[in-house]
């Protein structure tokens, strides 16, 4: 019973908050006002999943400055925990041009600024590129997933060089950030949100003027080692408990 009236909930609110970024956002420049509803309802999704944030690293940080976060991905809930545990910064993803025709959801990305790509498209990259710019000069950071897509054993998959591109050529720092514990809670092709406990861990900026393009490679390795290391440190903890108590994951 608890169960449907959680569903209930999340979805009476998550469709009109959906509706309320497609109509806004044409009029917000940028996606920062908009941008706020959608920390109101990562908040709620993780509240109502009961799931808590454990973040370390926060300190290595500087509010005012932007950054591209390079993150880990093994879960849907992904999303709504680094909006959580990086509460102080305006974030945008670079995702594929595909997730634009989903219904609401890709409508609302639309609306809140994330920047798509089309892969296969070359000049569609770069025009990307240009549209990060734009972001990161009105004070937004970047959000990518340098795997591409989630991992389905928890293992890191080969990086992906996009990123690293736009954040050499926009003299941006890196950020590595360590998820774990996301694909227990919600393990990738499942649809039940479990409660459970989240670990995050914000590594300290990578300066990218110290590689120029053409050593992505020393960089890509760099930032690897990094979420690697704590993903290997965290392996030897004990495992997170999961509830009996599922919550369906409604994807966004």
């Amino acid at each position: 019973m608890l169960y449907i009236a959680q569903l209930c909930v999340l979805l009476a609110v998550t469709v009109p908050l959906t509706i309320l970024i497609i109509v806004l956002g044409p009029f917000d420049s940028d996606g920062k006002r908009v941008y706020r509803i959608n920390q109101f309802w990562t908040w709620l999704v993780l509240r109502m999943g009961r799931i808590s944030l454990n973040v370390e690293g926060l300190e290595n940080l500087e509010s005012d400055r932007q950054y591209v976060f390079m993150v880990n991905h093994q879960s849907n809930i992904d999303i709504p925990i680094l909006v959580q545990s990086l509460i102080r910064y305006q974030l945008r993803w670079i995702a594929k041009k595909e997730l634009l025709w989903v219904p609401l959801f890709g409508w609302a990305m639309w609306a809140s600024k994330h920047i798509t790509v089309d892969r296969s498209d070359p000049l569609d990259a770069v025009k990307s590129l240009e549209r990060a710019k734009r972001r990161i000069a009105a004070g937004i950071s970047i959000v990518v997933f340098p795997e591409g897509t989630r991992s389905r054993d928890g293992r890191l998959l080969p990086f992906k060089k996009g990123g690293f591109l736009l954040a050499a050529k926009t003299r941006t720092s890196i950020v590595p950030v360590t998820i774990v514990g996301s694909a227990r809670l919600l393990p990738a092709g499942a649809w039940r949100l479990h409660a459970g406990k989240i670990d995050v861990f914000v590594g300290k900026p990578i300066v990218t003027e110290s590689y120029p393009v053409g050593k992505l490679r020393a960089l890509m390795d760099q930032v690897r080692q990094t979420i690697a290391r704590h993903l290997d440190q965290s392996a030897s903890r004990m495992p997170i408990v999961i509830s009996n108590n599922p919550l369906p994951a409604t994807g966004r």
